[in-house]
């Protein structure tokens, strides 16, 4: 017989003295204030770990009596009041001047579209990376007081969760989430009721509910479809994040890009700067422009060019893999009527999308490059990578001249620092949370005794090697592993006092990251891992997308090499990688490492979180490393490039980092002397926060954003709005007629070319431009000049010619060039478009070479 388990829950009632509480659980602040997340905790751990560290559902769920012993605890109610005090304050806080320098609080506002939000275990709305990221742009946008609110999807099932069975298949749980245990609320219209706004989906309206979830002085705006008004199926566009196949992925992108501007405009807001973070979202810019072709009776070119002078667009990986592309067919199915309402056909519809190398097929990625002025990449590699990646948006132009520019991602410091850390910090360095942009005062942490630092990072290895001990036991316990394996595998884990170097590595699992590295050559792991005077622990965590077989192979691997006899207890395998863990494996691992295949790590703030509590990088120089290794404060594998054999780049990668492991890594972690501790180690780790904190922060991210990008969208935008928005519609009809025009474009010298003149000299230079109907004030023609390294032209001087006369249809360009270098010069000559209300002088993707 089959039975049935009812559920009720014994809700407590706040006591007034404890009212607080209930503000502090509905504000994602808590997501980064251990302060707050500790009074929690302290009233009841165990219920605070089986609620998942949902402070809703804790207070909910907490006994009565705990909260009036509580309410009667003169110690507790002391730091209630401190936290509430300082929660209060930080509300009050308003914009830094920093921030005031570029943004007016009044005028301005960054709306923030991304299809995930990682901030905190809690509200599982997140994958992994892209996730994370995004709730550390909101997190430092609230620090720094930004105007700014952000945009996604609220999800029924948010990414899975993972366990990996006996025999090392990773198995993807989803678990529904109910919104009354989420930090959210329903968003209000004016007249007080609950907001909706409507999309159309194939002809048919879609109501989506809008909910609110208040993170500090900022909210995230996410849209729900699970409405009784709306079909079985349309319930369910919203349910899963990156669930069902690209028909379900679209319905979501139109949900988030067009029904994200509606949402916005129901709750009155008006956003001058619109931030694309990847592509799921770019449909908004099809929105906007269709409320200027309706609503202002712009043509869509027109639109289309003032909607792309706010909006900044990130793109985040370059695997082919994380770009969403959608077939005709579907673009057909999704769009023909709604293209109606943008007054052009559907050929020049698909072009936004199109590419020169796949034009039967609509790229988001290509759209939100033509959608927007302002591109960048998370790291200065990636940023050459995408510039060269997306060379097809800007055919003509070198991909190191591009518009494509980048921000190297950061992570936020009050989530990712350890809570020891933050303690010490407060204790010693006051005013550090308003320094994490300044590199010099970090060097204040020299003045921790290096006893002090060693036993600090110590206590955080055996609190962290404690946690993952329980996550190995329930782990065997679930999977009937015997008493003997257990013990085998709890080695190191089950002793957390053990004087052992622990490696982490940490993240998804996906071939190009190579978790495998270093299982290349067992001769020497096994070496590495056996030495009883040098013990060394290596612990994986990570998910596979349940799609994504080699990915899951990984673990598989993983976990069969865990179980052989000498690496029993050595290698071991965790499963259900979430924040939480995350959070312990950054603070309490000795060394991270990171492995991944050059060029393809865009970023990888993993690393970041590891280095800012002192955990020493060993990694390839891709990504932020590249620019974070400054050879004091870790170690870095230099990539082979790409047009290497893989076979022999991995095999000569795996080498190198057996090398650093064994001759520098190891010795250099065990160099005792005699006080115990390796006084070099803590050198090196010291040199990782001192270097990493204020370099690779989300604040010092953000105030990138803010100067870089956001600053001058905002004033593009409101240049190109000005006069009836006459000067958008003036630069669209002039990059049309370049369009028309520009195919026919040629130039050809008619001076005697010169191969020598004397110091002092011009060496002057004639063009005859045949312009095919453009006019000589519609081009800039110029010379680089330079020098030549390893047959790579390096240009130091740039000099434009001047136009002269007009001779028939040809137009003649003159050059009298004064050298600024001696001896041996190169020049080259090209000609583009030019106009002044350009935002880069190269986005019409079009220049000819004499």
């Amino acid at each position: 017989m089959i039975e049935t388990h009812f559920t009720f829950e014994v809700q407590p009632t706040l006591p007034e003295s404890l009212s607080g509480l209930n503000e502090l659980a509905n504000n994602l602040v808590y997501t980064w204030d251990r302060h707050i997340r500790r009074l929690f905790y302290r009233l009841d751990y165990e219920l605070w770990e089986s609620c998942g560290h949902n402070p809703k559902v804790f207070l909910r769920r907490i006994a009565q009596e705990k909260l009036d012993l509580a309410a009667e605890d003169n110690i507790f109610m002391e730091d209630y009041k401190q936290v509430m005090s300082s929660f209060n304050t930080y509300h009050s806080n308003i914009a830094s001047s920093d921030i005031e320098k570029y943004l007016n609080s009044e005028n301005d506002l960054i709306a923030y579209f991304c299809t995930e939000f990682g901030l905190h275990e809690s509200i599982p709305i997140y994958s992994g990376g892209l996730g994370i990221l995004a709730g550390d742009h909101c997190k430092a946008a609230t620090d720094l007081g930004l105007p700014f609110v952000a945009i996604g999807l609220l999800y029924r099932q948010g990414y899975f969760t993972q366990t990996i069975n006996a025999t090392g298949h990773q198995l993807a749980k989803n678990k529904p989430a109910h919104f009354n245990d989420l930090p959210v609320s329903p968003a209000k219209n004016p007249q007080g009721e609950d907001l909706t706004v409507t999309v159309q989906i194939e002809n048919r309206d879609v109501l989506l509910k809008v909910w609110q979830a208040i993170t500090g002085h900022i909210t995230i705006y996410l849209l729900d479809s699970d409405l009784p008004e709306n079909t079985e199926h349309d319930r369910t566009i919203t349910f899963q994040l990156y669930g069902g196949d690209n028909s379900m992925r679209i319905q979501q992108e139109i949900v988030l890009g067009i029904g994200g501007v509606r949402a916005l405009r129901a709750l009155g807001l008006k956003p001058n700067i619109w931030h694309i973070n990847e592509g799921h979202s770019a449909f908004q810019i099809l929105e906007r422009c269709r409320e200027h072709v309706v609503d202002d009776e712009m043509d869509f070119h027109s639109a289309h060019e003032l909607v792309a002078s706010g909006t900044v667009f990130t793109t985040h990986t370059p695997v082919p893999a994380g770009h969403d592309i959608f077939d005709e067919q579907l673009m057909y199915q999704y769009f023909s009527h709604y293209v109606e309402q943008l007054g052009i056909d559907m050929e020049t519809f698909l072009k936004l999308g199109n590419t020169p190398n796949s034009d039967t097929n609509f790229n988001m990625t290509t759209l939100a490059l033509y959608g927007s002025r302002f591109h960048n990449g998370v790291s200065r590699i990636h940023g050459s990578v995408a510039s060269q990646m997306e060379s097809d948006i800007w055919p003509q132009i070198p991909s190191r001249e591009n518009p494509m520019s980048y921000v190297t991602n950061g992570v936020h410091a009050p989530t990712f620092l350890a809570p020891e850390w933050i303690n010490l910090f407060d204790m010693r360095f006051r005013e550090w949370r308003n320094q994490l942009l300044n590199p010099d005062y970090w060097q204040c942490l020299d003045k921790i005794p290096n006893h002090r630092f060693w036993s600090l990072r110590q206590e955080l290895k055996s609190q962290m090697l404690e946690y993952v001990n329980s996550r190995i036991l329930a782990r065997c316990l679930r999977n009937g592993s015997s008493e003997a394996l257990q013990k085998k595998i709890t080695l190191y884990t089950s002793h957390p006092e053990s004087d052992v170097l622990v490696l982490g590595f940490a993240r998804r699992f996906a071939t190009y990251k190579r978790a495998t590295l270093l299982f290349r050559n067992t001769v020497r792991l096994t070496q590495l891992l056996n030495n009883p005077e040098r013990p060394v622990v290596l612990i994986f965590a990570g998910k596979a997308h349940p799609s994504d077989e080699p990915g899951k192979e990984l673990i598989r691997t993983i976990h069969e090499y865990s179980l052989r006899p000498e690496f029993v207890g050595k290698i071991i395998l965790l499963e259900g990688y979430d924040m939480a863990l995350a959070r312990k494996l950054v603070s309490g691992v000795d060394v991270w490492l990171n492995t991944p295949e050059y060029p393809l790590e865009a970023s990888g703030t993993s690393g970041q979180k590891a280095a800012i509590n002192g955990v020493v990088n060993v990694s390839v120089l891709d990504g932020w490393w590249d620019e974070g290794f400054n050879g004091r404060n870790g170690w870095g594998i230099s990539p082979h490039e790409p047009h290497f054999d893989d076979e022999y780049r991995n095999q000569e990668e795996a080498n190198d980092l057996m090398d650093i492991l064994e001759h520098e890594v190891v010795p250099m972690f065990f160099k005792r002397d005699t006080q115990g501790y390796s006084e070099e180690w803590v050198q090196v780790s010291k040199e990782s926060m001192k270097s990493c904190i204020p370099a690779f922060n989300a604040q010092r991210m953000l105030m990138d954003y803010v100067s870089k990008f956001y600053h001058p969208a905002k004033l593009h935008h409101k240049k190109l709005g000005l006069k009836k928005k006459t000067p958008a519609i003036e630069l669209a009809t002039w990059k049309q007629k370049i369009i028309n025009q520009w195919k026919n474009i040629s130039m050809e010298r008619v001076d005697d070319i010169n191969t020598a003149i004397k110091h002092g000299e011009t060496l002057p230079i004639r063009i005859n431009a045949f312009l095919n109907g453009l006019s000589p004030d519609d081009i800039a023609i110029e010379c680089l000049v330079g020098t030549k390294d390893k047959g790579e032209f390096i240009a130091h001087d740039q000099q434009f010619l001047r136009f002269i006369e007009q001779q028939d249809d040809k137009y003649l360009f003159a050059l009298d060039l004064k050298p600024s270098l001696p001896g041996l010069n190169y020049y080259k000559l090209r000609m583009y478009p030019y106009h002044e209300l350009l935002a880069h002088i190269h986005e019409t993707g079009c220049m000819v070479w004499l």
